[in-house]
C-alpha cells in the first residue's frame, strides 16, 4: 500500500491475525452468521485492528473483494451454464451411466479422479472442477451415494495439478525465480502427482465418507432435473467433446507461457498474444458454452427461449458460491495489506533451518496467515531465491525445493482462503465440515508433497 508502513511487530500481527480466525470460526460456526457478512464483518474489523489507514480500509475492502469477484464470478458463472448444458441435455447422465459401465460402481470415484487428474494437466483448479460437477453429481445421483467419495477425489486431483505441475502459474514462476529447470520440474510433479492424490485425496476421501455423513443433494448446484424430458440425449462423444473443449483451450495459455518460461516461443510475437487471449479461463469458457449452446442445445431441436431458461436457471444456485468466495478473497487482501506475511518471514531469519525446510516453512506460514496458495508459493520463492542462488545444488536439488515451496503453499485451506469457500459450498458442506474434509486433505497433501521432495533433495 503506497505511503503507509507497517509498524506493529511480528507479535502483535499475528495475535491481530489469530483473533480474526477464531472470531470468523466462532460467528460461523457456533452464531451461525452468515458467511457473507461474517467475512465483511471481519474484515473491516482486521483492518482497523491492524493500523490500516482509515480512509484506505474501504478501498482495500473493495479492491480485493473485486480483484477476487472478478475472475470468480465469471468463471463460476460460465462453468455453471457450461455444465447445466451438459446435466439438462442428459449428458452428464450419459457420461456418468457410461463411466459406470466400464469401472464398475466401487471404481466410480477412482475413475472420476484419475479424469480430474488428466484434466487437471492445463485446466486450473476452479475450472476444472465446475466442469466435472455435473458429472460428479450425476454419478452421486445414479448410485445414491454421499457426495464426498466422489467429489473429493476430483477436488483434490485438480488441487494437486494445480500446485505441483507446471504449465500451472504458481509452479512455474517458482522455477523461473529459484532458476529451476521447468522440464525437469514437471516431470518430477507429474510423477509424484498420483501418488500424492492416491494417498492425500482417494484414500482420505474413503476415510472421510466413512467418518463424515453429507448427503447428496439431487442435482447438486445444477438444481434438480426431470430426467423423463430428455428424449434425445447427446452422444458420449458430444459430452466428452463439450468437456475437453475448455481444457484444450486453456491449454493454450498455460501451455504457450510453458513455452516462453522455457525460452522456447516469443511472448511479444501477434500469434502468441492471440492464442494465449483465447486460452484464458473466462474466454475459454465463454467459446465453451457458446458450442455448447449449438451442440447440445440447437441441434436438438431446443429453441433460444427454452436454452436461456437454461442458462438463467444455472446461476440462481451459484450467486451465494460467488458472494462468499469473493467475501473470502476480501479477508485474505487484508492481512496480506497488513503486512502480516512480511512480519512472519522476517520472524524465520535466524532460525537455522535447512534451504528446504526453511523455503516449506515460510511457504507453509505465507500460506495459513494469507490464505491464497499461489501468492504464498511466489512470495515463499522469491524471499528464498538468494539462499538456493547462493548455495551449491545440484539439478534436481533445486527442483526439490521448487517442490517442497510448493507443498508448503498448499497447507491447511482455510477460511482466509476463497478456495475454500469454493470448494465447501460446490461441495453443500458447512464451515465445520469444510474444516474437517478439505482444510485436512490440503494438508495431508502439504506433508506428504514435502515429504516426496525432501526424498528427491536426498537422493540426488
Amino acid at each position: 500500500m503506497e505511503n503507509w508502513n507497517q509498524t506493529m511487530s511480528a507479535g502483535p500481527l499475528l495475535g491481530i491475525a489469530a483473533a480474526a480466525i477464531a472470531v470468523l470460526l466462532l460467528m460461523v460456526i457456533k452464531f451461525r452468521v452468515h458467511a457473507f457478512v461474517t467475512l465483511i464483518l471481519v474484515s473491516l474489523l482486521t483492518a482497523f485492528a491492524a493500523g490500516i489507514p482509515v480512509d484506505r480500509i474501504v478501498p482495500t475492502l473493495v479492491e480485493n473483494f473485486g480483484s477476487t469477484l472478478g475472475s470468480v464470478a465469471l468463471l463460476i458463472g460460465l462453468g455453471a451454464m457450461l455444465g447445466k448444458l451438459v446435466e439438462s441435455s442428459g449428458g452428464a447422465k450419459v457420461l456418468a451411466d457410461r463411466m459406470i459401465a466400464i469401472f464398475g460402481e466401487k471404481r466410480a470415484p477412482f475413475a472420476l479422479g484419475v479424469a480430474s487428474l488428466l484434466m487437471g494437466f492445463p485446466i486450473f483448479m476452479d475450472a476444472g472442477l465446475i466442469v466435472m460437477l455435473p458429472v460428479i453429481f450425476a454419478i452421486a445421483k445414479r448410485l445414491n451415494g454421499p457426495i464426498i467419495p466422489f467429489a473429493l477425489p476430483a477436488a483434490a486431483a485438480f488441487s494437486v495439478m494445480h500446485v505441483f505441475v507446471p504449465p500451472h502459474p504458481g509452479p512455474v514462476a517458482a522455477s523461473e525465480l529459484y532458476g529451476a529447470n521447468l522440464g525437469l520440474v514437471m516431470m518430477t510433479g507429474v510423477l509424484i502427482a498420483f501418488p500424492l492424490w492416491y494417498l492425500s485425496g482417494y484414500l482420505w476421501s474413503r476415510f472421510a465418507a466413512s467418518r463424515i455423513t453429507l448427503e447428496q443433494v439431487a442435482g447438486g448446484m445444477f438444481g434438480d432435473s426431470d430426467e423423463e424430458e430428455v428424449t434425445n440425449p447427446p452422444s458420449i462423444g458430444a459430452v466428452l467433446a463439450m468437456l475437453l473443449l475448455p481444457m484444450v483451450l486453456i491449454f493454450m495459455n498455460t501451455g504457450l507461457d510453458f513455452l516462453r518460461a522455457a525460452g522456447m516461443a516469443d511472448s511479444d510475437a501477434g500469434w502468441f498474444k492471440f492464442c494465449s487471449a483465447l486460452g484464458e479461463t473466462p474466454i475459454a469458457l465463454l467459446i465453451s458454452v457458446l458450442v455448447a449452446l449449438w451442440v447440445l442445445g440447437g441441434r436438438r431441436g431446443k429453441s433460444g427461449t427454452a436454452l436461456e431458461k437454461v442458462l438463467d436457471s444455472a446461476l440462481g444456485p451459484i450467486c451465494s458460491v460467488v458472494l462468499i468466495t469473493g467475501a473470502g478473497g476480501m479477508f485474505g487482501g487484508v492481512l496480506r495489506a497488513s503486512g502480516i506475511g512480511d512480519a512472519l518471514s522476517g520472524s524465520l531469519e535466524n532460525l537455522g533451518l535447512s534451504v528446504i525446510m526453511a523455503a516449506y516453512v515460510v511457504a507453509v506460514l505465507m500460506r495459513v496467515a494469507q490464505g491464497s496458495a499461489t501468492v504464498a508459493l511466489v512470495t515463499a520463492a522469491g524471499l528464498m531465491a538468494p539462499a538456493v542462488e547462493a548455495g551449491d545444488f545440484s539439478t534436481m536439488q533445486v527442483v526439490a525445493i521448487t517442490l517442497a515451496t510448493a507443498a508448503g503453499s498448499v497447507f491447511a485451506s482455510h477460511v482466509n482462503d476463497s478456495g475454500f469457500w469454493l470448494v465447501g459450498r460446490l461441495m453443500g458442506m458447512d464451515v465445520k465440515t469444510t474444516l474437517k474434509v478439505w482444510t485436512t486433505q490440503q494438508t495431508l497433501e502439504s506433508v506428504l508433497g514435502f515429504a516426496m521432495a525432501w526424498a528427491v533433495f536426498m537422493l540426488f
